[in-house]
């Protein structure tokens, strides 16, 4: 997790390198080679971090979705259901189990578009859900749930009640949906002044579900003094 200027990036129609690091489609699965090295602050030694992530999906979906109405941002989860293998050298560890590919894209950054942002994912018996909802930049709201059948096909459903969830260490405010607005926080993931990754314990659709959730405070992220902290969590080289 390192930026780097234009020169270190390259992209075909298969593969996506940064650095020493790559994106690969091998036409049945998404390969990570990772070739990095930690160093957030505090960590002096530079310790390094090298390994393949393989997510193999289970299904996969063709169809993007507007996320406003200029269509200036687009969200499209490419895998509702995949199978993760990860294989670290350094260090030395090793697991699998469930995954999923989704991405974003769009013709401006996501702090001019949004204000807030919470998200969620969970395996179903027959498929997958994903949640979302948020504020964009000029007040207005958005919410769905899409629901993917055993093929990948989604599909608008009913949104689950709100449920909200404890504010994290750093105060992100945390929400998500499930039946009766009942859930709770198994494991927080991800903890910063901006932005919160969490496993949550719910029940959707009748379903008892481990769900993946996510909050984004974009006016956080765009602050000063967090954009002064990012470097220290996510190097930037100049070359």
């Amino acid at each position: 997790m390192t930026e780097r200027p234009a020169d270190n990036v390259s992209r075909d129609a298969k593969i996506l390198s940064i650095g020493p690091s790559s994106v690969r489609w091998t036409g049945d699965a998404l390969e990570i080679d990772i070739a990095e090295r930690d160093k957030r602050l505090g960590i002096p030694w530079r310790r390094p971090v090298r390994g393949r992530v393989r997510v193999v999906p289970e299904m996969l979906n063709p169809v993007g979705f507007a996320l406003d109405p200029e269509e200036k941002h687009i969200w499209q989860c490419l895998a509702p259901r995949a199978r993760i293998v990860v294989e670290m050298n350094d260090p030395d560890i090793s697991w699998s189990g469930s995954g999923y590919i989704d991405h974003n894209r769009g013709t401006e950054s996501l702090e001019e578009g949004f204000r807030s942002w919470h998200w969620s994912r969970a395996h179903l018996s027959d498929g997958a859900v994903v949640c979302y909802e948020g504020e964009r930049a000029d007040g207005s709201r958005f919410a769905s749930a899409l629901r993917f059948d055993q093929h990948g096909v989604p599909a608008q459903d009913e949104l689950p009640m709100m449920a909200d969830l404890p504010n994290s260490k750093w105060q992100v405010q945390r929400r998500t949906r499930a039946d009766k607005g009942e859930a709770k926080v198994d494991k927080t993931w991800e903890d910063t002044p901006f932005y919160a990754r969490s496993t949550v314990s719910s029940r959707v659709y009748g379903e008892p579900v481990i769900a993946v959730q996510e909050s984004l405070d974009l006016r956080r992220y765009a602050s000063p003094i967090v954009q002064f902290m990012l470097p220290f969590r996510m190097p930037r080289r100049k070359f």
